[in-house]
């Protein structure tokens, strides 16, 4: 749940936006985005009153994802999300939810308004904190957002993140945030991120599962990552590589085993730098 920008909770949506003509759930919106801007640490998470619409798309949505996740997402994954088990009946909250992942991998989840810069929220992931957004998409199109909202985020990463090892590579990724000096070598490090941790595929049992919370949250992708073109596991070629927010990935980086994904995903952010990053693109400029 991250951008390059910051985003008001009153925001005017973009043209293609499902909401932008509807006032109900512009206002909705901007309610719920005002409790996440309001908020302070110190202070209890709060607590959304989610209408039965809400609760509706929430249901609809996580109940074909946890089907499809059986066949389509990793152990690891699947792991996470036993050990979390989310509701699938309604929307949970966000307090709940700390609770039961700082007690599951040590990480803690706060609320914000929309959109944060990306170092922040990537920063934040350095001291085991995960930023998420509260509203829900629109209720005419429930398997389709153009942003992060809170089934992005909580079905998608906080899964993932309940797992110790998922965990460990988020905050290692924070810290390797935090280490890049140059807008270069963040950006460097960010696709590394999004072609992992959000749309990361892993070789298992002689299938091609999902792990990035990207695919593990789209109820269309996940059904059809397996078409896009598959590359080896490099972390200079996922450095590199260009990608669209606003369509299914065509080029995805598949892992060789769980153990690929912690070893070298793990020592990359353990040690990533603008000196490594110099290193890695050497011999492209």
């Amino acid at each position: 749940m991250n951008d390059t920008g910051t985003r008001a909770p009153e925001l005017v949506l973009p043209d293609d936006h499902p909401g932008v003509d509807d006032p109900g759930y512009r206002s909705r919106r901007a309610a719920i985005a005002r409790a996440g801007e309001a908020w302070r640490p110190g202070q209890p998470l709060p607590v959304i009153e989610y209408s039965d619409a809400e609760h509706g798309v929430w249901q609809t949505v996580t109940t074909e994802l946890r089907r499809l996740h059986r066949d389509l997402a990793c152990q690891a994954f699947r792991d996470g999300a036993a050990a979390l088990d989310l509701p699938t009946g309604h929307v949970p909250q966000l307090r709940d939810l700390d609770e039961r992942l700082v007690g599951l991998s040590g990480f803690h989840v706060i609320p914000v308004a929309g959109l944060v810069p990306a170092r922040t929220f990537y920063g934040n992931l350095a001291d085991s904190t995960f930023m998420s957004t509260q509203y829900l998409r629109h209720t005419s199109v429930p398997f389709y957002t153009p942003e992060p909202d809170v089934l992005h985020e909580v079905v998608g990463h906080l899964n993932l993140i309940a797992h110790p090892d998922f965990a460990e590579l988020h905050r290692l990724a924070g810290g390797a945030s935090r280490r890049c000096e140059s807008d270069a070598a963040h950006e460097f490090f960010s696709k590394v991120f999004w072609f992992t941790l959000e749309f990361g595929v892993v070789r298992e049992q002689g299938e091609l599962r999902a792990y990035g919370a990207g695919l593990a949250s789209s109820y269309g992708e996940i059904q059809a990552f397996r078409q896009a073109e598959i590359r080896p596991f490099e972390i200079s070629t996922m450095g590199t590589l260009d990608y669209d927010i606003t369509t299914y990935q065509p080029v995805l980086v598949a892992a060789d085993g769980h153990g690929q994904i912690v070893d070298e995903l793990g020592r990359f952010f353990a040690t990533f730098d603008d000196d490594t990053y110099a290193r890695l693109t050497a011999s492209r400029n």
